[in-house]
């Protein structure tokens, strides 16, 4: 399994790698001392599995899986603070460890979490677009945003662009689309394909995506894309 530490702690990082020393099967691939470090090292590793302490600077532990949705690895929780133990259940976490870990608990959090990452996955659920008479199967990853026209939403790729089935609403409801945040009323985009954020003002951004198309954030919703 690769393990990414995640503590703002210098001891604390040094205290979970060397009690994963010797443990069969796991690469620490990683260290991050802040949240918004863990965010990225998590997209630029993948780690299957990422020791998580929960006050740390800039994001605390539970934004940090909060931001990633979907694209978070299994996740232990390590911390000093036990009251947050049924917030961090709820974002997905597979073990709560509370400071001062001891090996033999981390360990046992470790074998839970290796079963799971032997759990097979799915595959991924395409998106069905419309143009004309034909119906195309896409990859969430190709779409870079849903754009809402009066009662027609369209999807919008690098180089086409098609009808889908069903209203930004309940798109936005789909598992398959957890990396796709609502940027206002008419628009979702695929957050994997912003290429540029632009203030125009403290509260209005403007993003640039992958193929060059742009779109204001409104202010209500500008917290998300941050």
């Amino acid at each position: 399994m690769r393990v990414l530490i995640a503590d703002d702690e210098p001891l604390a990082r040094l205290v979970l790698r060397e009690h994963l020393e010797g443990v069969p099967g796991v690469e620490i691939v990683g260290e991050a001392a802040t949240g918004s470090q863990a965010v990225q090292q998590i997209l630029d590793l993948h780690p299957d599995v990422v020791l998580l302490d929960q006050q740390m600077p800039e994001m605390d532990g539970l934004s940090v899986v909060r931001a990633l949705r979907a694209r978070a690895p299994l996740v232990i929780f390590v911390t000093a603070f036990q009251q947050h133990a049924l917030d961090a259940f709820d974002v997905g976490a597979v073990d709560y460890l509370l400071k001062p870990v001891r090996r033999e608990r981390l360990v046992q959090a470790m074998e839970k979490t290796r079963k799971l990452v032997k759990a097979p996955a799915r595959p991924a659920k395409k998106i069905a677009g419309r143009r004309g008479a034909d119906i195309y199967l896409l990859d969430p990853a190709e779409i870079i945003a849903f754009r809402a026209d009066g009662e027609l939403v369209h999807i919008v790729t690098a180089g086409q662009k098609y009808l889908a089935e069903g209203t930004l609403k309940r798109l936005e409801t789909e598992p398959a689309l957890a990396s796709f945040r609502r940027i206002h009323r008419g628009m979702l985009i695929n957050a994997d394909h912003i290429r540029k954020i632009s203030p125009l003002s403290s509260r209005r951004w403007l993003l640039t995506m992958s193929n060059g198309f742009e779109a204001i954030v409104s202010k209500r919703l500008a917290a998300s894309i941050r």
